[in-house]
């Protein structure tokens, strides 16, 4: 065999085996899939039918059970003389039915700062998990809500804070402030958009030497002000329909002309509005505080002065008892990037009007 033709016998040889070569890579391969990538596929389904068959939760929806390890919590507030108060009673024992897994010890209301003491001193030495508590007076309270905390009971501080940061692990309240702000921004807004430029303002506050009242005012004050306005009159009231239809009467003598009024709180705005109805009066629109249904179904019926309402809503006891749950049973706040609870929440006082009253209404509390 010469060299050229030993050349061409050797070429045809390499492109037989690498012809070979090709034809296996296709049959291996078939479409382009890999043996592996579809391996992968039927593990995960596997995997997928495998959780279906057990009903086991994975991830975020194991994180959203509603049972879990046995808690005990030791609830106690003021007396139930008022509307916003028996709600927040209510909604804490209607929150805690909700779970298997937690039972609520509650004691009874009470305005005496030292049976309230005797009460949560009770509630430690039975050995609750955690306690919510909501201060006949926030001071008063501190000593034995931190001697809680010392004894490794976690405390949730409802509304009235305590006077050192070191008697709760979580605080939850209303936005005093806020609530000022809102109704400040709502009747600056309207007022405004009325075309009215030097409006006669009349504010009924609640106990003026509270400082709930004082930052509710502050708000309303500074929300106004951002419109060039200021209140014109104001009257303070007890937070009772007695009180509130008083100084109503009072003020509408000395104001024989009013654009807007913001009352503070829709328990005595029942006063507030039986005294506006009695002297005839209705030029002026009216905004309320703290969201009762009464309020509120006044707002629905389009017939009443009163207008819209702020809130500050007593659902936070409804959310307190979450609260207490979730650090009772070492766990965070579902929705949360953090492990732990926040160690402090301010509910957003919204305005209710006409237009969103029906998503409100079920929250609101009687009066």
């Amino acid at each position: 065999m010469t060299e050229s033709t030993t050349s061409r016998f050797g070429l045809m040889r390499l492109m037989a085996a690498m012809i070979a070569v090709l034809l296996l890579l296709t049959a291996c391969t078939g479409d382009g899939s890999s043996d592996d990538e579809t391996t992968d596929g039927d593990s995960e389904t596997s995997e997928e039918t495998a959780d279906a068959d057990t009903g086991e939760e994975t991830g975020d929806e194991a994180a959203g059970s509603t049972t879990g390890e046995a808690v005990t919590i030791g609830f106690s507030a003021p007396a139930a003389d008022h509307g916003w108060i028996a709600a927040i009673t209510e909604n804490a024992q209607a929150t805690a039915d909700e779970f298997d897994d937690v039972t609520l010890e509650v004691t009874e209301g009470t305005n005496d700062v030292n049976q309230q003491i005797a009460q949560v001193e009770t509630l430690i030495n039975s050995g609750v998990d955690a306690l919510v508590i909501l201060p006949f007076e926030g001071q008063a309270l501190t000593q034995v809500a931190q001697q809680a905390m010392e004894a490794g009971i976690p405390v949730v501080n409802l509304d009235r804070v305590f006077s050192s940061p070191q008697a709760y692990r979580t605080y939850i309240a209303g936005d005093n402030y806020g609530m000022g702000v809102s109704a400040g921004n709502y009747i600056g807004q309207r007022l405004t958009d009325e075309g009215v430029t030097d409006p006669v303002i009349a504010e009924i506050a609640g106990i003026d030497n509270l400082p709930l009242t004082q930052d509710r005012s502050q708000g309303f004050a500074d929300a106004l002000e951002t419109f060039g306005f200021e209140v014109t009159a104001r009257q303070a009231a007890e937070f009772t329909v007695e009180s509130g239809q008083a100084v109503t009467a009072n003020l509408l003598q000395a104001e024989p002309e009013i654009d807007a009024i913001w009352n503070h709180d829709d328990d005595q705005g029942i006063g507030v509005l039986a005294a506006i109805q009695e002297a005839g009066r209705d030029e002026f629109f009216m905004v309320g505080g703290a969201g009762s249904a009464n309020a509120m179904r006044e707002i629905q019926s389009g017939e009443s002065v009163l207008q819209a309402t702020v809130l500050y809503n007593p659902s936070m006891s409804s959310s307190a008892i979450r609260l207490a749950r979730a650090i009772a049973q070492g766990n965070g706040l579902d929705g949360l990037a953090e492990n732990d609870v926040p160690a402090e929440i301010i509910t957003f006082s919204a305005v209710v009007t006409a237009e969103n009253v029906e998503e409100y209404l079920p929250v609101g509390f009687e009066s």
